[in-house]
């Protein structure tokens, strides 16, 4: 079984790696700007973490799953990601400029943590060797025959602790996959997690809580920012490298806060198409 990363980011080739699974590496090419300025005019109003994290998530896998990688079609399953970082309210993607990013870090030490959103879709490109084209996609368990949300597990749909519910998304794959159309995930409170399927597309949120130290120096923050590590990451932070020893406390999953739930990636593949995690390990 062959997993496609509509991604560049070494940090979640690292993950799949580090979980046995070695995904062949396509560059999406999405203008992550343009797709979100299009949703929120088309939506009349700024986009939630949740939401802003799917939406990219699809843009991504979407502009990898019907394009060709070395030559050939997509063949197998194609993974989009993308985090965005939540303080007090407001969302922080990549600083690109050390300046913006020693002022993010102002920021979040003040108030203390926020929440990492991690976005993710898998689109199933599976080709049937006869015909050419994606074969039907198994059924999900536990899904309503009125296409409403499955009944929830744990404490309830997107809150914290809980394993995400399965439910559909109104109207068609097409439609979901329109730079201005957001996925419809309900609401996600910090720390929780929603899944959705719709045909050959799954999209999911995580969240993590972070807690920052509350003694980080002005000097520490300009060490950081001065390696270059935090201008490219969401949140200006990496809890896999230097920023690991600024962060006291996660609640959540700590692969969400590199930039790929792990369990939601295996609960996507298992309930949306009825594939095993261990089918993609390379062995």
């Amino acid at each position: 079984m062959r997993l496609y990363l509509a991604s560049t980011s070494p940090a979640r080739r690292a993950l799949l790696a580090q979980s046995g699974i070695e995904p062949v590496l396509v560059a999406p090419g999405v203008d992550e700007d343009a797709a979100a300025a299009a949703a929120r005019d088309a939506l009349g109003r700024d986009l939630t973490g949740p939401e802003l994290v799917a939406l990219l998530a699809v843009a991504k896998a979407d502009a990898v799953a019907d394009a060709s990688a070395a030559g050939s079609p997509v063949d197998g399953f194609v993974f989009g990601g993308d985090s965005a970082f939540e303080v007090d309210g407001r969302l922080y993607g990549k600083p690109h400029d050390p300046e913006v990013a020693r002022e993010r870090w102002r920021q979040m030490l003040a108030t203390g943590g926020g929440t990492l959103w991690s976005g993710h879709c898998v689109v199933d490109r599976r080709r049937d060797a006869t015909t050419g084209r994606t074969g039907p996609t198994p059924p999900v368990p536990d899904r309503r025959a009125s296409g409403g949300p499955a009944v929830p597990v744990g404490r309830g749909p997107g809150q914290p602790g809980t394993e995400p519910p399965v439910r559909d998304v109104a109207g068609s794959t097409a439609a979901l996959a329109s730079p201005a159309t957001v996925p419809s995930l309900g609401p996600v409170a910090p720390g929780g997690s929603a899944l959705v399927v719709d045909g050959d597309h799954v999209v999911a949120v995580d969240s993590a809580v972070l807690t920052f130290a509350d003694d980080v120096s002005p000097e520490e923050i300009d060490a950081y920012v001065a390696t270059g590590e935090p201008l490219e990451v969401a949140g200006a932070f990496t809890i896999d490298g230097r920023a690991a020893a600024y962060i006291t406390r996660i609640d959540g999953a700590p692969s969400a806060v590199v930039g790929l739930s792990l369990p939601v990636l295996r609960s996507m593949l298992l309930r949306g198409f009825g594939v095993s995690w261990h089918d993609f390990w390379a062995l």
